[in-house]
């Protein structure tokens, strides 16, 4: 009975830690995160893919540019 105790507490903060970090894990996030934090909403997420997509359309357009010019960048 001494031991049964003992197995129980770490049994059971195993089975809490091994939540945490597979909630986190499937969820995509660092395994140590919160798991409770707010997840970003769809607009969030549309307007970030969108500020990327016209990040990376800039600098092709100015490396055609530059290449059109002759003056090809590194």
């Amino acid at each position: 009975m001494k031991t049964f105790r003992p197995m129980l507490v770490g049994i059971i903060i195993g089975v809490l830690v091994g939540l945490w970090f597979g909630v986190n894990i499937g969820k995509g996030r660092p395994f140590y995160g919160n798991p409770f934090a707010a997840e970003r909403t769809v607009g969030e997420r549309i307007k970030s893919t969108i500020g990327e997509g016209v990040g990376k359309a800039g600098a092709t357009l100015e490396k055609l540019g530059e290449d059109l010019k002759g003056n090809p960048k590194p």
